[in-house]
């Protein structure tokens, strides 16, 4: 990484600060770009989804992973709960994406609150095992009898194939239907998942985040309080491929001996840890046994630890110089925060991060955990802050009431925000067709045809507001 006129910025930039100028590149298609990591994640794209509670739940982390991305399950999801996500990620198909289910005497009212939970637009009506029908989702505006059984209601299923049908094959087999899903089976007829023709078309781009023995990956974060290297341990025991140890401000004696704790375990998985925004921070981090630095504090959109306290820093600089210190140690940085556009993504592995940790963007989505609820303006999610109230109330609830209610009153987060449902990328692989289109492109602008390659070529200058905004599409015209 070098900057235009040879001389690095007096002052510290974010995103918005930086543009990237094209070089020479022999590159001739995006597709020849490698979006690979190398911080032993086996992300095959740079994307790990914050340990937030209103994003990282089982079915994000299945569709993630498939993708080649990582999500990092919260630390106040109780232990059997995250031992059971953890399972339900772990028996996934690599394939076939796992649909909502339904008997068929459920209610269609049951069946219109379950379909949005996927991205699918369908119910799959199951009886002793074998599909016999599906639920579309109600877009008609159209009154349906929410109290009918599904069977009164299901249409037949246009496409059923084996489930070992090679992805191209059922993308054929969908157009040659005018179909969009197929329903993929095993040999005795028992549902295994579903596929889309852009599903089809999407098994040829990505290659799935796989464990040694073939099966999706998932993360887990746990505190620094409490019986740390129990959590830990059971978490791994379940079969988390990832530990991150948490806290809003990771340069502090008790993360460090926390760290510390875990890593003599010596549990077998990688370590993430943070958040630091400092050379320090990350060295300090990586010396209590971090193979991973989380490089972030405050440009989150659900944080307001800045405009409370005053501190962080801001994120470009701070992964730069985090980046550069753990290279130098063996190690590696995510990028956590800021994220809001795919070219934050390109300039987070430009500034030396393996990963973007990306959370409120995601929020957005049908598989983030939330209830779907709609509005004048729309669909939206309701997510919060991990610092804000409502995550410190269920962080504290086995806390007394005078404990918990003088927490209460401290708070760097908000408590509920209510986030769009992008009508062009209602789905979390909306999203990350999105954001790896942009890092391919900036890859192969800058003559890259690897993440590595990309932070070594990347050419940066600085801008100012009005040409950031000059940048911004205007599709209404001006």
């Amino acid at each position: 990484m070098r900057f235009l006129d040879g001389h690095d910025p007096d002052h510290d930039l974010t995103y918005d600060d930086l543009f990237i100028v094209p070089n020479r590149s022999a590159a001739t298609s995006r597709f020849d770009v490698d979006l690979s990591t190398d911080d032993g994640t086996g992300t095959t794209i740079p994307l790990v989804v914050a340990n937030m509670t209103a994003i990282a739940g089982k079915r994000m982390a299945e569709t993630v992973a498939r993708r080649g991305g990582l999500v990092v399950l919260p630390q106040d999801v109780p232990l059997n709960a995250a031992t059971e996500t953890i399972s339900f990620v772990k028996s996934r198909h690599l394939v076939a994406d796992t649909p909502v289910t339904l008997g068929p005497d459920d209610l269609m009212g049951h069946a219109q609150a379950l379909i949005p939970k996927r991205a699918h637009g369908a119910a799959v009506v199951v009886e002793d095992g074998r599909p016999i029908g599906l639920v579309p989702r109600n877009t008609s505006g159209h009154d349906v009898d929410m109290f009918a059984a599904v069977r009164e209601n299901m249409v037949s299923i246009p496409v059923t194939l084996p489930v070992d049908t090679d992805p191209r094959a059922v993308f054929e087999k969908l157009t040659d239907a005018s179909a969009e899903l197929a329903v993929l089976v095993e040999t005795d007829g028992s549902l295994v998942g579903v596929l889309t023709r852009t599903g089809a078309l999407r098994s040829g781009i990505y290659r799935p985040n796989t464990d040694d023995r073939g099966r999706l990956r998932i993360a887990a974060a746990v505190g620094i309080n409490g019986d740390v290297v129990g959590t830990a341990r059971a978490l791994v025991d379940a079969g988390a491929d990832l530990l991150v140890v948490d806290t809003a401000h990771g340069h502090q004696e008790k993360m460090l001996s926390s760290l510390s704790a875990v890593a003599g375990a010596d549990l077998g998985v990688p370590i993430a840890a943070g958040n630091v925004v400092s050379a320090q921070g990350a060295i300090d981090l990586i010396e209590a046994g971090a193979s991973i630095v989380k490089v972030g504090v405050g440009p989150g959109a659900m944080c307001t630890t800045r405009m409370m306290t005053g501190v962080g820093r801001p994120q470009f600089s701070a992964v730069v110089e985090c980046a550069d210190a753990a290279r130098e140690r063996g190690a590696s940085v995510w990028a956590d925060g800021g994220i809001r556009h795919p070219r934050d993504v390109a300039l987070a592995i430009a500034a030396g991060a393996s990963n973007a940790m990306v959370g409120s963007w995601f929020a957005g989505t049908y598989e983030s955990p939330g209830d779907l609820h709609t509005d004048g303006g729309g669909e939206y999610k309701v997510s919060f802050g991990m610092a804000s109230k409502r995550a410190v109330a269920a962080r504290s609830a086995a806390d007394s009431a005078y404990d918990r209610a003088r927490k209460a009153l401290f708070e760097e987060g908000i408590s509920s925000s209510r986030i769009r449902i992008d009508a062009e990328h209602p789905g979390v692989e909306d999203l990350i067709d999105h954001i790896c289109s942009g890092v391919r492109s900036t890859a192969t602008y800058t003559g890259a045809t690897s993440l590595p390659e990309l932070h070594e070529k990347v050419v940066l200058g600085v801008q100012s507001a009005a040409g950031f905004a000059e940048g911004r599409p205007l599709p209404g015209g001006w």
